[in-house]
């Protein structure tokens, strides 16, 4: 018989001259990693059940803690590394899929990294936002109306709907269920407080967050959990969620000891029973029947509000969008394979999918190629990592991106990619009560609130650098890009010059 001991990827260590015993590690750690030895009196660990969350060396009142990576590994193979042997004992062990959580962590391009934005010098003068008006408002919504002027010669508003935003950020779809209800609080304070909106996810919407309706994205998903007119009628959008970045082509799972009290209810399913989204829409299996669904959406809601369409990023994604484009949605959502997610099969989240610069680029073309650009609004999403991600994201075609896992890490999230157990140690994505009450959404709303404001003065910083002084000038205005170590067909498909050019 194999022997597959597979050696804990963390190592737990203690400098017993500096630990008191208090027990504050065994109290806050959910995954059981510490104990007590009262024969001994000493506090002793578990390293295979750490997942490297950092609860432990946070709260240590004498820092005698520290996670380190294991030194202990395989004999050194480049085609055979540790992480691929254990996954493979794992698999040979349970026959199961391996299951992951947030985004892709494999070493792939990131492309942001690899633009850089321009400056003005002389003949275009540079803006100082402190003393000049900067303007960081956007509207999503399709604007291909002609104009119209009534009998004293006015315009009229003959636009469909639109949503207004005090910047081109929104937090991204996360439900009720795979995150907890504080992090949903704290998500919807902040966008009421930022003049955003945040997305409910699949997961319907608690009857406490009603009150924040103005500021909320409903969504549609294939389970259709939660789906019914006051959800529908409740906030300012509604999302039509086909695909998602981490897991594209597939559907969604959320287990069943997660769909417990509010998150039955408001899900519209019974206790403990698996809320699985099948991975097609079964009424949707062409551009006509998507366009079905969006006008029943809007009949639905009175033609009052806009109607987004969510696809992950794959490599036909321009032409999917120019189908969504003449569809009636007013908004295209595109999610990259960097996306982050509760759970996904790992192999689907690190091997499927493309890059959301990519992506961007290449549907903002294509619908510009043919003429139906104004038709709808981009809104884009996957890894947006700082100011200057969102930044290059509008030079790139975007009128607006979607955030979440840097809104996870700002409510404290420390990526230990361990949301799928569902004992997440910040209180994030978790159900359990004691663990669920660490995230304080009176802080948390108000750390999501400085983390967006700070992006924002940013912004206006960089756009003030490049002599703009409206967020609207900057989209796709890809002149303003450079890209730097990239070659010749990369540079094409962003449609942007290298460095020095």
């Amino acid at each position: 018989m194999p022997v597959n001991y597979i050696f804990p990827e963390y190592e737990i260590a203690r400098n017993y001259d500096r630990c008191i015993c208090c027990r504050a590690c065994e109290r806050q750690c959910a995954n059981e990693a510490h104990e007590f030895l009262s024969t001994e009196n000493k506090m002793v660990c578990d390293d295979a059940k750490c997942v490297n969350c950092h609860r432990c060396v946070s709260l240590c009142p004498t820092r005698a803690l520290k996670i380190t990576k294991s030194g202990n590994t395989y004999k050194e193979n480049v085609n055979w590394s540790c992480k691929t042997i254990n996954e493979i004992y794992r698999q040979a062990e349970t026959g199961g899929v391996l299951l992951s959580s947030m985004g892709n962590p494999e070493d792939f391009p990131i492309y942001f990294n690899k633009i850089l934005l321009n400056a003005s010098q002389v003949t275009n003068p540079s803006i100082d936002p402190l003393r000049e008006p900067m303007e960081t408002k956007v509207s999503l919504g399709a604007r291909f109306q002609h104009i119209e002027r009534d009998e004293k010669g006015r315009l009229i508003n003959n636009l469909p709907p639109q949503i207004s935003l005090s910047m081109p950020m929104m937090f991204s779809a996360m439900s009720y269920g795979s995150i907890s209800y504080n992090a949903h609080e704290s998500l919807a304070r902040a966008a009421e407080e930022l003049g955003i909106l945040y997305n409910t996810g699949e997961g319907g919407l608690h009857e406490d967050f009603y009150r924040y309706g103005k500021n909320t994205i409903v969504q549609v998903a294939s389970g259709r959990f939660g789906v019914h007119p006051d959800y529908l009628n409740a906030g300012a959008a509604i999302e039509i969620k086909m695909g998602q970045g981490a897991k594209p082509g597939i559907g969604g799972h959320l287990p069943g000891k997660k769909i417990v009290g509010d998150i039955s209810r408001t899900r519209m399913i019974p206790e403990g029973s698996d809320a699985i989204s099948p991975a097609p829409h079964h009424d949707i299996y062409s551009i006509e029947d998507l366009r079905q669904l969006v006008f029943s959406l809007k009949e639905a809601t009175g033609y009052k509000k806009p109607v987004i369409v969510k696809i992950a990023a794959v490599h036909n994604v321009a032409a999917i969008a120019s189908g969504i484009a003449r569809s009636g949605a007013d908004i295209i959502s595109i999610d990259g394979f960097r996306g982050g997610t509760g759970a996904a099969p790992t192999r689907i989240r690190d091997n499927v999918g493309i890059p959301i610069e990519l992506a961007l680029a290449s549907v903002d073309k294509r619908l510009r190629d043919e003429g139906i650009r104004d038709n709808v609004s981009l809104v884009v999403g996957g890894s947006i990592h700082s100011s200057a991600d969102v930044i290059k994201a509008v030079a790139l075609g975007a009128d607006c991106v979607y955030i979440a896992s840097s809104a996870l890490i700002a409510l404290g999230c420390h990526l230990c990619r361990s949301c799928h157990g569902g004992k997440c140690n910040w209180g994030i994505a978790t159900q359990v009560p004691e663990l669920t009450k660490r995230l304080n959404p009176e802080i948390g709303f108000k750390r999501l609130v400085n983390l967006l404001t700070a992006w924002q003065h940013e912004i206006k910083e960089m756009m003030g650098g490049m002599g703009i002084n409206s967020i609207e000038s900057l989209k796709g205005n890809r002149l303003m890009l450079r890209g730097v170590g990239l070659n010749e067909k990369e540079l094409e498909i962003l449609g942007i010059k290298h460095a020095g050019e």
